[in-house]
């Protein structure tokens, strides 16, 4: 079971993922209405001092397709996650052109949602409540999605147990792993070292 450690925003940041190592690490790209948005610019300078063995995720909300894959051609981000409603044509366009993995996150309200999960042609799904709301949706409704998937959304260290039940490939934890708004480099490490209990 894997680890990923979203919304990174500063230089303490990098510096605690780097030494608890996280499968990999997510920054948020060019979206206004999150507190944890940055720039291209400002995801390179932090890129810069990532441990080069640590993919970077890029989580974008519908973006267009040239900016989302400049993203991935200019090396700012190793691999997209898309948030928003792109379709899957998007997702085959910016695969095709780019030759780099690409995400798709869906807002599981129903087994619709999950179906189109199913059916996506993204390098892999990740299954969330919504746009950073930090809950947890109803995870009883992820039975037999029939292929791997990462489980976002309210993931903590009190409930990291139930999650993993859901046997998700990848766990993508943001607000879980903060203090007071910011990214707490203790709360990295305990989460990190329960998931690769599992």
């Amino acid at each position: 079971m894997k680890v990923k450690i979203c919304g990174l925003t500063r230089p303490e940041d990098i510096a605690a993922v780097n030494l608890y190592r996280p499968d990999y690490v997510g920054f948020v790209l060019q979206f206004p209405r999150s507190r944890r948005s940055l720039t291209p610019e400002q995801a390179q300078r932090l890129r810069a001092v990532l441990s080069p063995g640590i993919p970077a995720v890029g989580v974008t909300v519908n973006l267009p397709l040239a900016e989302n894959a400049a993203l991935l051609e200019r090396g700012t981000v190793d691999i997209l996650q898309l948030h928003g409603q792109e379709d899957d044509a998007i997702v085959r366009q910016l695969q095709a052109r780019t030759g780099k993995p690409v995400w798709k996150a869906f807002r599981v309200r129903s087994q619709a949602d999950l179906d189109a999960a199913r059916r996506s042609s993204a390098d892999l799904v990740l299954l969330d409540n919504g746009y950073g709301t930090g809950e947890a949706f109803d995870w009883t409704l992820v039975r037999d999605i029939g292929r791997p998937f990462a489980l976002a959304g309210g993931l903590r260290t009190d409930n990291i147990q139930a999650a993993a039940r859901m046997q998700p490939y990848l766990m993508d934890i943001s607000s879980g792993a903060e203090t007071d708004g910011v990214k707490d480099a203790d709360k990295i490490r305990a989460l990190i070292t329960q998931i690769r209990s599992f």
